[in-house]
């Protein structure tokens, strides 16, 4: 029987913006409209989540609001403060083949931009750069009401995979950031968020520089057979 949902231009396009889709963390200064944004959210939203719970909540931030949330975290970070994480992102031990995966992204990006081993003031600088969104126009930040279980988190992740890929379709292109959530307290207190919610992380939304050495990065990925066993088909 055919499937007459089945459409190669909508499969070609649908490919191509997973394929064309990876982090970006030079941004050029181009305004993205609030209607644009309030869009991408809404195909975002179509994510599944368990029994229809829906549990992302999204504060997206621009101009002003963005540079002063920035200013914000840098001080802190600047001083050399951390609030830290209020869950465990990363593992605490690292073990391969994870810990050769986290080297060699750190070491490729680092090859781009000509920071050399042992160059600390550099490194520092550019992670910093994560509590600017990249210069990126559109600051984004997720939080996850604490009530909620830890499951959550996976209806959160296809959440934001709708996101980025929806961004990309339309030629914007993002950053998930992690980092956000090592200043929790300074997010909530700076935007007026409730303690009750957790801030799970950050992106960078915007149109990529093309011309940033750092956006010629491309992370490897394993292919299927590496991490797929099949079982049961003829």
């Amino acid at each position: 029987m055919t499937d007459t949902r089945l459409d190669p231009a909508a499969i070609q396009a649908v490919d191509h913006a997973l394929r064309s889709r990876h982090s970006m963390r030079r941004f050029l200064p181009t305004p993205v409209p609030q209607a644009l944004v309030a869009e991408l959210l809404e195909l975002a939203a179509l994510a599944p989540s368990g029994t229809n719970v829906q549990p992302w909540k999204v504060y997206a931030l621009a101009g002003e609001a963005r540079l002063a949330l920035s200013a914000a975290i840098l001080e802190q970070f600047n001083q050399g403060a951390s609030e830290g994480r209020e869950f465990d992102y990363y593992p605490k031990e690292w073990n391969e083949p994870w810990i050769s995966r986290r080297r060699k992204i750190g070491l490729d990006l680092y090859g781009l931009l000509g920071i050399t081993k042992g160059d600390k003031a550099r490194m520092k600088e550019q992670t910093g750069r994560n509590y600017q969104f990249f210069d990126a126009p559109v600051g984004l930040i997720f939080t996850l009401d604490r009530q909620l279980g830890r499951g959550m988190f996976l209806d959160y992740g296809m959440f934001m995979a709708n996101l980025m890929t929806a961004a990309r379709a339309r030629g914007l292109d993002t950053c998930a950031q992690a980092a956000f959530a090592d200043y929790p307290d300074t997010v909530r207190r700076h935007l007026g968020i409730s303690d009750q919610e957790m801030v799970v992380c950050g992106m960078a939304l915007g149109y990529a520089d093309p011309d940033a050495p750092e956006n010629k990065l491309v992370t490897e990925r394993e292919p299927v057979d590496a991490f797929t066993s099949f079982r049961g088909f003829a």
